[in-house]
């Protein structure tokens, strides 16, 4: 890159950079939301490092080519994955880093893992920054993490396939591609550090008709799916590149790869016939703001809230209630009717014979004596030490005496759990900027549903939803 372009853009760059840091922490101390801003900030900032390596990339024609392939694919990943409405792009968007793959191991292999890790690393942090910016908005730090860190993570395991391509025929080593890939994000769903929003599967969320075969494969089918495109498409990309000319049965199967389950999907959504009996629904959203207004309304005026909007919708043939996750705080599970909610809810079902009411709680249990669990929290209150265990939790409200509670069992780490804290404790100050504990919350081992003579409802709350084989177990 000519220097005297570089010169401005770096500065302008580092404008930015600075600005928006300034701007958000203002807006932070006024209890202002960051939303686009934090996009801003990572951007630039990770930009501006990429300009100061400059000098680095740009050595030859060739390193400037691939900086450009290494950031094709970070904005073709970017403007496939939800909430861009680019999908198709997801069946391509790997074959520029694939490109560049092929390129640094033919021309520089002595240190063609260090330059692919440089390029892939730019490539994975673009695709991270641009898709999931929005937990910054949590914590600025927990968000910085998460994003360095799936980087990182996805940036070994496409070194992986790089150096068993060095070993193995061609054939084999993209297949080992695949698997590696697959594998990451496999194991990116149950470690404690487990991050899952960018499974490559989950692309289609914004199209479920393109995947009603999820039923059989779940979300690694999708994953399947879309290596295997990149896969042949590079080879078919390969090939045109070569004979500057289009090699037509490649090319027939490639599409025949991207359009048939597609064509057998939706022949089965549109044929679908649906059994059983309707249920009537009424969902409540009071849409309190959760940073700020959530805690700082007072507890009595939100569940005013509540009651007002469901005595607006809910007549007697209403089956079901839904109110949000935590809609009510420090609800106590050691006996429901102490807590004033839980009697003034009660009251309200009374009134509704057929009505069955799901709310999400923040809830806690008391313990006469240390259960001898790591998520056990231990406070002193004069002469007495009461013992507490704290959970994102749900339960169900209807017209019998019992009220059956549903713990949530995966938990964002930081907010709800430490991960391996015991490595890991240098972050404590991270997690506790998240509302997070050493102790985490408590869970349950198995999935458990909310039953009534009107269906079953699977209490997924927030984080466990992105979990296919887990929430599988509710329906089990």
């Amino acid at each position: 890159m000519n220097k005297n372009i570089k010169t401005p853009l770096l500065i302008v760059l580092a404008l930015i950079t600075l600005g928006t840091s300034y701007w958000m922490f203002n807006l932070y101390q006024a209890k202002g939301l960051w939303s686009y801003w934090s996009l801003v900030l990572l951007l630039a900032a990770w930009l501006l490092k990429v300009g100061l390596r400059e000098n680095k990339y740009s050595s030859s024609p060739n390193n400037l080519r691939w900086l450009g392939l290494a950031t094709l694919s970070g904005l073709l990943l970017w403007l496939g994955f939800p909430c861009m409405p680019f999908t198709p792009l997801l069946f391509v968007a790997f074959i520029p880093l694939l490109l560049l793959e092929r390129e640094l191991k033919a021309e520089i292999q002595t240190k063609s893992t260090r330059t692919l890790f440089k390029y892939g690393y730019h490539t994975f942090v673009l695709w991270n920054i641009l898709s999931t910016y929005w937990v910054v908005n949590t914590s600025l730090a927990a968000g910085i993490f998460a994003v360095l860190v799936n980087s990182l993570l996805m940036s070994i395991t496409f070194l992986l396939f790089h150096k068993t391509r060095q070993v193995l025929n061609d054939k084999l080593a993209y297949l080992s591609f695949i698997a590696y890939w697959i594998s990451f994000e496999k194991l990116h769903q149950w470690w404690e550090l487990s991050w899952t929003w960018l499974t490559l599967g989950n692309a289609f969320a914004q199209y479920p008709s393109w995947v009603q075969w999820y039923e059989y494969t779940g979300v690694f089918g999708g994953s399947l799916w879309i290596l295997l495109a990149n896969v042949l498409g590079l080879v078919l990309v390969s090939s045109y590149l070569e004979s500057k000319r289009m090699p037509r049965t490649q090319l027939v199967r490639w599409l025949a790869l991207v359009i048939l389950p597609v064509a057998v999907s939706v022949v089965w959504y549109f044929t679908y016939q649906e059994k059983g009996v309707p249920t009537q629904v009424v969902i409540i959203q009071p849409n309190y703001e959760p940073h700020y207004e959530k805690f700082t309304i007072p507890e009595r005026e939100q569940l005013n809230q509540f009651l007002k909007l469901s005595k607006e919708k809910i007549d007697s043939s209403t089956q079901y209630l839904l109110f949000p996750e935590t809609s009510f705080r420090r609800i106590e599970t050691n006996d429901f009717l102490k807590n004033t909610p839980i009697k003034r809810l009660k009251t309200l079902v009374k009134d509704y014979p057929k009505l069955n009411l799901v709310t999400g709680i923040s809830a806690y249990q008391r313990f006469p004596s240390n259960p001898k669990r790591s998520t056990i929290r231990e406070f002193i209150r004069g002469r007495d030490t009461i013992f507490l265990e704290a959970y994102n939790a749900a339960i169900q409200i209807n017209n019998t005496d019992e009220i059956p509670l549903y713990k949530k069992s995966i938990f964002v780490p930081g907010a709800e759990s430490f991960p391996y804290h015991e490595l890991l404790f240098p972050f404590k100050s991270v997690v506790d900027q998240l509302g997070g504990t050493i102790e985490g919350n408590g869970g349950q081992a198995e999935r458990s549903v909310f039953t009534s003579d009107y269906g079953a409802v699977a209490p997924a709350i927030c984080y466990e939803s992105i979990y296919g084989e887990y929430c599988t177990d509710y329906i089990k």
